[in-house]
């Protein structure tokens, strides 16, 4: 195992542990082993893209790179001087957003681990020594983690504003990392003691789908708050301002360093010492209970409760025969309860849920409500389309693909049974409930004369999943692991595909601008649609051992 630089920098400290009562070379080995276990796992947001599971020693982040990017784009913050509440508040938030939800996503297991007291609570180590390991392992984190996105400004922060400012600055980095710590444990306390563990997990699934989302489209809402107005104009807190964290320790400046101590920012201050104080009290003395619930998440939910109703009877109305619709319900079942897959694929969900709209934002931006309807904007809903490029991908994949033997022994006839099946799970499943949301708020704002386009554009998201799915390899459900998931393989067609989709969009409003061009456009992709689905899957079955996974 490696030797850490931390490690090294606590050995100094050793005497300061052994007068409380821990056994330090126990822990310091406990440490070393926890550091290296960390180098093993791939971050969250490097997820979609794991080729290969590594076993490769390092950080306990290896996404320093990444972080440190975001923290050079706090630098404009710390330069602008006065009205502190927003420009610091600005940088406490984005601080706050990317600390908590990578705390969440990559760091819960370390938070929530029960495998350590299976193995170490039979050995001769005592409680005190444990608690001490893991408290230290996760202050290593977050100092790692805060460190990373913070240090760019707060060095610049010394040259530009002084040293007041940069001392002001670190002690609230510290508070807002303690703030951060305790309230994810006494979240997941809250949850535990309401909810079962399988509840926990779900939820630590879906921020790690929202620090996905984020930081694919945090950019685009980040270059637009450097240009808020609002940087030059006065502070008049609201009720809410006093629930917002962000505005607590951005107070602090305006209270300590730009002179302003009227009542509402010496409240806002003071609640930025005092919460996460009384936040860390509260923890520690609700830390038994805390490990005591933990125990939950060794227990699986209950089974038997969804009752598959709703993939029985959506099955029974769209496919043709029982391995079809075997399949659809399989399928079905996947992408709804699998963690991992849900991991690869929501984020995409996410994300062209959201690019539609940063179109919008760029034309009000530009013109007003005013320049909105009667523009193209709703086109941007071809965008969904990257949503069955990404989910096509990930049906052949699974975190339990050793189970793929049962094809096998079961009398199948892989091809295009399962993959129609397969499909239509998934376009029913995923395409078609993004795709009727964003077209209620798209008729909202662009008005109901817009209905028949987005027809169109549904036709055409259906064309374009079945060629999707016939451009890329053929491979049984869920037959695959996740870490032979090559790039190189699809990214050729992905390329392809890509200008597939903008051929579309581009036909369509092309056709627009001809008189009647938007109803022989649809119409010939009804036809196109008809031809498609029965060309993809109605030739001749491909033999199981021809198919990728079959053999699992």
């Amino acid at each position: 195992m490696n030797e850490y630089y931390s490690l090294k920098l606590l050995d100094r400290m050793e005497g300061l542990f052994r007068r409380i009562g821990v056994d330090y070379r126990t822990m310091r080995l406990i440490l070393q082993t926890k550091l290296t276990m960390d180098g093993r796992r791939t971050p969250t947001v490097l997820t979609a893209n794991q080729k290969e599971a590594n076993t490769s020693s390092g950080s306990p982040l290896r996404m320093h790179w990444m972080y440190l990017l975001f923290g050079l784009l706090l630098i404009p913050f710390v330069i602008i001087e006065g009205n502190y509440i927003f420009s610091m508040g600005l940088t406490f938030g984005m601080l706050m957003f990317l600390i908590s939800t990578t705390l969440i996503s990559d760091f819960s297991s370390v938070m929530l681990d029960l495998r350590e007291k299976n193995i170490l609570h039979t050995k001769p180590v005592d409680r005190r020594t444990l608690s001490m390991a893991k408290s230290i392992h996760i202050l290593l984190y977050l100092l790692s983690l805060t460190l990373t996105l913070a240090a760019p400004s707060l060095l610049v922060s010394l040259f530009s504003q002084g040293v007041i400012f940069f001392l002001l600055y670190g002690i609230c980095v510290v508070l807002l990392d303690c703030f951060i710590l305790v309230f994810t444990a006494l979240c997941y306390l809250a949850i535990l003691r309401l909810f079962d563990g399988e509840k926990l997990k779900d939820i630590i699934n879906y921020v790690q789908i929202v620090l996905s989302v984020g930081l694919m489209i945090g950019y685009q809402l980040i270059s637009r708050l450097v240009n808020f107005s609002f940087l030059d104009s006065g502070f008049d807190p609201a009720w809410w301002s006093y629930a917002v964290p962000p505005f607590w320790f951005a107070s602090s400046f305006e209270l300590l360093i730009g002179g302003n101590s009227n009542q509402e920012t010496t409240i806002l201050s003071l609640l930025a010492l005092v919460v996460p104080l009384l936040l860390l009290a509260t923890y520690i003395r609700l830390m038994p209970l805390f490990e005591r619930s933990l125990q939950k998440l060794a227990a699986e939910e209950a089974g038997g409760k969804d009752k598959g109703t709703l993939a029985r009877t959506l099955s029974m109305l769209t496919c043709r025969n029982k391995q079809e619709a075997t399949f659809f319900r399989f399928t079905w079942s996947m992408m709804k309860n699998e963690r991992d897959f849900k991991l690869r694929t929501y984020p995409t969900v996410g994300l062209v849920m959201a690019l539609p709209f940063i179109f919008i934002f760029n034309i009000v931006q530009s013109g007003g409500m005013s320049e909105l309807k009667g523009s193209p904007g709703y086109y941007g809903m071809y965008a969904i389309a990257m949503l069955m490029l990404t989910v096509v991908q990930m049906l052949r994949y699974s975190a339990s693909y050793k189970g793929a033997w049962i094809y096998k022994s079961l009398p199948l006839v892989p091809g295009a049974l399962i993959s129609r099946g397969m499909l239509k799970a998934a376009v029913l499943r995923l395409l078609l409930p993004v795709f009727a949301a964003e077209s209620v708020i798209f008729t909202v704002l662009f008005g109901t004369e817009i209905i028949p386009e987005l027809f169109t554009i549904l036709l055409a998201l259906l064309l374009y999943s079945v060629i999707c799915w016939r451009m890329f390899p053929q491979a049984l459900p869920f037959a695959e692991k996740y870490e032979q998931a090559s790039r190189r393989e699809f990214t050729g067609v992905s390329f392809m595909m890509l200008f597939i989709m903008l051929g579309m969009g581009l036909l369509h409003y092309f056709a627009a601008q001809i008189p009647y061009g938007v109803l022989v456009y649809t119409g010939i992709l009804g036809a196109a649609n008809v031809w498609g689905w029965q060309a993809a899957f109605g030739g001749r079955p491909a033999r199981g051992k021809d198919m990728p996974g079959a053999g699992a």
